[in-house]
């Protein structure tokens, strides 16, 4: 008999209380409509409000629940990570509490792995978010992709799909600070991006003001991308050739021109300052290379991820 594949739903969870019966009520029956063993693993992030009671109160009529508490609010990612520590399935999907994942798109997930892929990205189909807020979030993602070389056309979406191998690998590097989907795309093998629905928020609201999301999309930008060190390599580079050249250019001309053109030097001390300042500039992003390399040197990523290795098997009776 073919065991049954298992699948961990992890849910981070702040100050949710009047999410979670309309999330349970949905995400239940979903589950259960699966040909899959499961289970629901909620992470409550310090909640302020009823949500730590709600899920304890869970905790007796729903066997396939897991409640994880943590000490204070730690941040999302923080949750997460304890959310897949905690799962034991070999497939495991994250999700927001509040409904704008919608439950019912789970089984497209689940079919991505079935399919071999061992990583399930999404993209919001139909997104009930603010005009502003869409259009932050497609300028965002476009530069961030560029900057850092991550081919994700959604990173907001929280719908996602996780191998356990995958997980094992997030788990094995503890960032103090990184952004799950992206680290996700180092570890997986077969990735994929599927389009799922997006639904207004059941209750309360975001818990990610302006600043929040553009902390995120930084953390996103320096721990995957060594671009905003060079940039500035290249501003000081171009800088100093062009005070350089601006101040061969003013010598040529006052020589010709006698010293009255300069301005008394005046001329001559703007080169002389778009060459220092470039030279600075220069040495920032020189300065910068090496404090990169030691960043990357200290998160301990592996150099590489083993996909299979094969040998030639020994023939029986050869070489004797």
């Amino acid at each position: 008999m073919v065991e049954k594949k298992k699948l961990s739903v992890v849910i981070p969870m702040y100050n949710e209380e009047e999410s979670i019966g309309p999330l349970f009520d949905r995400l239940f029956p979903v589950l259960e409509g699966l040909d899959l063993d499961y289970e629901v693993v909620c992470v409550n992030d310090g909640s302020k409000d009823k949500t730590l009671e709600i899920l304890e109160a869970e905790l007796k009529r729903r066997p396939n629940l897991v409640v994880v508490n943590l000490a204070r609010n730690f941040g999302q990612h923080a949750a997460v990570m304890a959310g897949f520590a905690e799962s034991s399935g070999q497939w495991v999907i994250t999700m927001d509490a509040d409904l704008q994942n919608p439950p019912e798109e789970i089984p497209k997930l689940v079919e991505e792995f079935k399919k071999g892929h061992d990583l399930v990205g999404t993209i919001r189909k139909g997104r009930q978010d603010s005009r502003f807020r869409k259009l932050a979030s497609r300028i965002t993602n476009r530069i961030v992709s560029r900057i850092s070389g991550i081919s994700l056309q959604d990173f907001g979406c929280m719908l996602r799909g996780y191998s356990r191998e995958v997980v094992n690998g997030i788990l094995q590097n503890p960032e103090y600070r990184t952004f799950i989907p992206a680290l996700a795309t180092f570890f997986a093998r077969n990735p994929v991006e599927i389009y799922v629905r997006h639904e207004e928020r059941s209750a309360g609201q975001s818990k990610y003001s302006l600043l929040k999301l553009f902390s995120l999309q930084l953390d996103l930008m320096t721990g995957f991308s060594m671009w905003p060190l060079r940039i500035l390599f290249f501003v000081g580079s171009f800088m100093a050739v062009f005070g350089l050249v601006t101040a061969c250019l003013i010598l040529a001309l006052r020589l010709y021109y006698g010293p009255g053109w300069a301005a008394e030097g005046v001329f001559t001390l703007f080169a002389a300052l778009f060459f220092l300042v470039g030279c600075q500039f220069f040495a920032l992003g020189l300065l910068g290379e090496y404090i990169g390399r030691i960043f990357q040197a200290v998160r301990k990523r592996p150099t590489y991820i083993l996909g299979w290795i094969k040998k030639a098997e020994m023939v029986e009776g050869k070489g004797a």
